[in-house]
């Protein structure tokens, strides 16, 4: 019997910077055995965030559906929170209508710990969202951090201080004093960026002196410790001191901690040199994640010139004032969100404000504007980019919108449909209906939107919102041009009109797009009326009409590298062949098609193949694969907010009769259950014959993770404990434990001890 899976979640690797915190740790334990929320609250630079993903690495075994981490420091509008916690637990608005409803439907069947990361500035809309996980998902935990209650019903709020500090004694032995929290964190930081520091009796008073000047606040005590590559722990306390005392008139116990945070970073600060000061400030105008392009192309000018870009960032990044990420293969950077207040406030102080967000909006209005013409062309490596850089686009739309800067809005929201149309299309919808409800912009830019607009709301299967939409989009393409748009515009709204059930206007339109474009050598144009001929054939039953136009669009799409139509055109192909009883042929299509989606990770595709592969295996004899299979997809198509196509309902429901015939009622419902509970990854491994996750590939419905004392006796077990001595610490007698012992070598499928230790021990757990 294989062993349960290991929890999901998207909870970053803890910090090695982490220290301590026993008690708080205690604390929030034992507050979510009594609530289903707790509030982390503290001021900024306390340490919340990384307590809280300490917190939740530790809970999360106790979770089946993991922990997940939803981070809002770089949300500026309440309106997206919802989209953000869709993002973060890995599911897709890519057509579904809105992200709330489809979030509560994700969750309602759930056991999983969420944590809600720096919710002080959008504290209503977090409020909202937490209590409405609550109400509809009652195995939800929440783990909230502010720096003040979010007053949801229900909430624990556990207050998190500052480090503990070293004895203020005088006479205080090394040992006391290196058990203290800040210092341990003060000694680790500085080893770590000198490469030599060492606490010793000669300058443990220091240190001691140092941290209690710094108020055992993490991030003052970090950006001071750094300090220890060029100066000693003496010379970094001699500096702070007086700054200190200039501000307190040498009364310490007067300097609040905000204040003690500002003071740090002002020391900092001012030991830049003035390129360092400048590129700092100037950093703030990103919203999210940015590169070295984008610093160099917006921050750069003056006393930060474009060929130091790279040596003053990396400067700020050696002294922790930015952190660096890896996307990838791509080196991308971010500022701590106090950080990011801090230099936005510098930012306003030099003037430099508006100017720069002009500066920055204008870089990405262009670079996205460039990109759009040729993303289809290189999709997936382009949609890894946009994910580095959708937080700063985002932005530059809310701006755009705040001015009524429709045009270069509607430019923006545009060039990026791709992104609309394969992570978030729901969230194009809500920015396009705003563009386009303001008056402004040419014929040609608004029927370039309301074609995307019509796209999408196909996409989200709602001809209601697309017909209108592509109405207008004909209508201006016909004004204003140009040609290829309107033959896209007119075969987009022949789908639309076959979604609706109106046969003779998805015939008339078709025939209008193909006509169009006749003689235009445009490739989207004609690769979306050959779209509009497959679909319509798949409704109407004409296999040959699909089968000509999908395997035209085959051909076209492969030469030209556009992998989103070559996706598309591969299912309608696979898809004609499958009701035609062609198996053998229909395989080899749906494998490459699934093997696209993957790549670029469209998930509505993805559903689409994993059901039609299930169709494959179940007319082939396979049955416990198809039954698996077809339990994957509903999972994967309940992630995206789909709905299943209705040429596709119809060959769904003859494999799961077939499957359940053959395998009997119980033994299907078994194989479904299974695959319902494989990752994305493992089940498109699966369908493609790859190998998957041990524990994925072994998701039998026997395999339930371990309950919460089964657990506690699992480690206990570890740890080479007897049964009475297990008995002992957790209070039970030693007949209740040897149960315990006989049930968790039943779920893992093991024979000894040791096996239970080996598996407790083995990093998947």
């Amino acid at each position: 019997m294989a062993r349960p899976p290991r929890p999901s979640g998207n909870l970053p690797a803890e910090a090695s910077s982490f220290i301590g915190r026993r008690r708080e740790l205690a604390e929030i334990r034992t507050r979510l055995t009594e609530a289903r929320l707790v509030s982390l609250v503290g001021p900024g630079g306390v340490g919340k965030t990384r307590l809280a993903i300490r917190a939740a690495t530790h809970l999360a075994r106790g979770f089946p559906g993991g922990a997940w981490l939803v981070e809002l420091a770089e949300v500026k509008d309440p309106s997206r929170v919802g989209d953000i916690a869709l993002a973060a637990l890995d599911l897709r608005d890519q057509a579904a209508a809105e992200p709330l409803p489809h979030l509560l439907s994700h969750l309602r069947d759930k056991r999983l710990l969420l944590v809600v990361d720096n919710c002080e500035h959008l504290l209503e809309a977090a409020a909202r969202l937490v209590t409405e996980v609550m109400r509809a998902a009652p195995g939800v935990r929440v783990v909230a951090t502010s720096r003040e209650p979010l007053s949801a019903p229900g909430e624990h709020v556990v207050p998190v201080p500052s480090l503990r500090l070293p004895p203020a004694h005088a006479d205080a032995s090394l040992a006391q004093v290196r058990q203290a929290e800040a210092v341990m964190l003060f000694a680790e930081r500085a080893a770590a960026g000198s490469g030599a520091f060492e606490l010793t009796a000669a300058n443990q008073a220091a240190v001691a002196d140092l941290c209690r000047r710094l108020d055992g606040l993490p991030l003052a005590i970090e950006l001071a410790a750094v300090r220890t590559r060029v100066l000693t722990a003496e010379q970094i306390l001699d500096r702070l001191a007086d700054r200190f005392g200039l501000l307190t008139g040498g009364g310490h116990a007067a300097l609040p901690r905000h204040q003690t945070l500002r003071t740090t970073i002002d020391w900092s600060h001012d030991l830049l040199t003035a390129g360092e000061r400048t590129l700092l400030r100037r950093l703030s105008v990103f919203a999210g994640r940015f590169t070295l392009d984008d610093v160099e192309a917006v921050c750069t000018s003056g006393r930060a010139p474009r060929t130091h870009a790279l040596d003053l960032l990396a400067s700020l990044v050696d002294k922790s004032l930015v952190l660096k990420q890896d996307a990838g293969h791509l080196a991308c950077y971010r500022l701590h969100e106090t950080m990011r207040e801090y230099a936005g406030l510098k930012l306003r102080e030099a003037g430099e404000g508006e100017a720069l967000e002009r500066r920055c909006a204008e870089y990405y209005i262009t670079r996205c504007r460039r990109s759009a013409a040729e993303a289809r062309y290189r999709l997936a490596e382009w949609l890894d980019w946009m994910e580095v850089e959708i937080d700063n686009v985002r932005s530059v739309l809310r701006r755009c919108l705040e001015h009524e800067d429709v045009p270069r809005g509607t430019v923006l929201a545009c060039s990026i449909g791709w992104f609309w149309m394969t992570r978030a299309t729901g969230e194009g919808v809500r920015w396009l209906d705003e563009l386009l409800a303001i008056a402004g912009g040419d014929a040609r830019t608004r029927a370039q939107a309301c074609f995307l607009r019509g796209f999408l709301a196909v996409l989200q299967s709602d001809p209601e919102a697309a017909r209108p939409a592509l109405e207008h989009a004909v209508t201006a393409a016909r004004r204003a041009g140009p040609a290829g748009l309107l033959s896209q515009s007119l075969a987009l709204a022949s789908m639309a009109a076959n979604m609706a059930g109106d046969r003779t206007a998805a015939r008339r339109l078709a025939d209008e797009a193909d006509l169009v474009a006749t003689g235009l050598d445009d490739l989207p144009a004609t690769l979306m009326s050959l779209q509009a001929r497959a679909l319509n054939g798949l409704s109407d039953g004409d296999l040959d009409a699909v089968a000509r136009a999908a395997s035209q669009g085959v051909r076209l799409s492969r030469e030209a590298g556009d992998l989103y139509s070559l996706d598309m055109m591969l299912l309608n192909l696979g898809s004609a062949m499958l009701i035609a009883g062609d198996l053998g042929a229909s395989e080899p299509l749906f494998a490459e098609a699934l093997g696209i989606a993957r790549r670029i990770d469209d998930r509505v595709a993805q559903y689409c193949l994993l059901d039609t592969l299930a169709c494959q295996a179940a007319g082939s004899g396979r049955l416990r694969l198809a039954a698996r299979l077809l339990g994957a997809a509903q999972t994967v198509r309940t992630g995206a907010g789909a709905r299943i196509l209705p040429f596709l309902a119809r060959l769904v429901a003859r494999a799961e009769e077939s499957a359940a015939a053959g395998l009997g009622a119980s033994a299907f419902r078994q194989e479904f259950e299974a695959g319902r509970r494989l990752s994305r990854g493992d089940a498109i491994a699966l369908a493609l014959g790859e190998p998957a996750d041990e524990a994925a590939a072994r998701a039998d419905v026997g395999a339930a993770p371990l309950g919460k004392r089964e657990a506690e006796v699992a480690r206990l077990v570890a740890e080479g404990l007897s049964n009475r001595q297990i008995g002992a610490r957790l209070f039970i007698s030693e007949h209740t434990v040897d149960s315990h012992v006989r049930n968790i070598l039943n779920k893992l499928g093991f024979n000894s001890r040791a096996q239970i230790a080996a598996w407790t021990a083995s990093p998947d757990q």
